[in-house]
């Protein structure tokens, strides 16, 4: 029987991930003894399988705590009771991606603000955000409320964009991001914009300034072929491009690529905000001091698989 410390892996098909392959080698680098558990669960499983396992993990002595990707606001909604504290992140943005058990209680940390902005601070150049350049983010869901929490929080110092724009395909996504939004003491602009076609998301495109920041947080060119753009959609000059997507076809990434050269675009995958994801739970869950150094090992870890 393996001694060995365990965290939870919480999504909906938890063998397909990367991290099933890094994660060995991530634990034989930082000397610890650990495996990953995978618990697959139906998107809007039922409340009691969430409280199931919240209650699995404060009863089982070998698990530490819990990563979790895509029942992160359910999780919360159904477990609430059950947390003995939350973090900052987890109250603004009512949802938890990160689990620890310390001391016989269960902690709740919304991770992804901050990962985020370390991602961010990687391709963002210095003082980017001097001058009146926007950002546009494709979609609404969870990851479109840890960027934009993350960028309505920067500091004067850091630089912002000047406004934000969110589309989605549903009017309750829009309305549940306004809702974090309205927890936020910012001077970020927000504009919410209801898009039923990649056309409609085109014709925002043509509207951004010079330099400005798109991202693709749809899913689309992972979970479901496609882009939210279509071909003719055309990028800001000198602008950022950020697919969030680190695997599967990317189309977006391809739409930017292609004319990256002529627009003097800066396109970046969602690799770099994976890791610094995962990274950031790691170290939290096992109390590792996460540093700049330290991550660049365990970048250097993954990429070599």
């Amino acid at each position: 029987m393996t001694t060995a410390a365990q965290l939870l892996f919480i999504g909906v098909s938890t063998g397909a991930s990367s991290i099933r392959r890094i994660f060995p080698r991530w634990m034989r680098l930082l000397g610890v003894d650990a495996e990953l558990v995978g618990v697959d669960l139906p998107l809007r499983a039922p409340a009691a399988a969430y409280r199931d396992i919240a209650a699995r993990i404060l009863d089982d002595g070998r698990i530490k705590g819990a990563l979790i990707t895509a029942h992160k606001i359910d999780m919360l909604h159904a477990c609430h009771d059950q947390f003995a504290w939350l973090d900052a992140y987890a109250e603004i943005c009512a949802e938890v991606s990160c689990l620890v058990k310390r001391d016989g209680r269960l902690l709740g940390y919304a991770k992804d603000p901050l990962s985020s902005a370390l991602a961010l601070r990687q391709f963002v150049p210095e003082r980017h955000w001097n001058g009146e350049r926007d950002a546009l983010c494709l979609g609404a869901g969870g990851a479109a409320v840890a960027i934009s929490v993350c960028l309505a929080q920067r500091s004067a110092d850091q630089g912002a964009p000047r406004r934000l724009v969110l589309t989605d395909v549903l009017p309750e996504r829009l309305d549940s991001i306004r809702q974090v939004h309205a927890r936020l003491d910012t001077p970020l602009r927000f504009s919410y914009r209801l898009c039923h076609s990649a056309t409609d998301n085109d014709a925002l495109l043509r509207d951004m300034p010079a330099g400005s920041l798109v991202i693709n947080a749809t899913g689309l060119g992972k979970d479901a072929p496609g882009s939210p753009l279509t071909d003719d959609a055309r990028f800001p000059q000198g602008g950022l491009v950020w697919e969030l997507n680190y695997r599967g076809e990317r189309d977006f990434m391809r739409q930017a690529n292609a004319q990256a050269d002529q627009k003097q675009l800066h396109v970046e995958d969602g690799w770099a905000y994976f890791l610094y994801g995962w990274a950031e739970m790691v170290a939290e869950v096992f109390g590792l001091a996460l540093d700049d150094a330290l991550f660049a090992r365990l970048a250097a870890a993954a990429e070599s698989l």
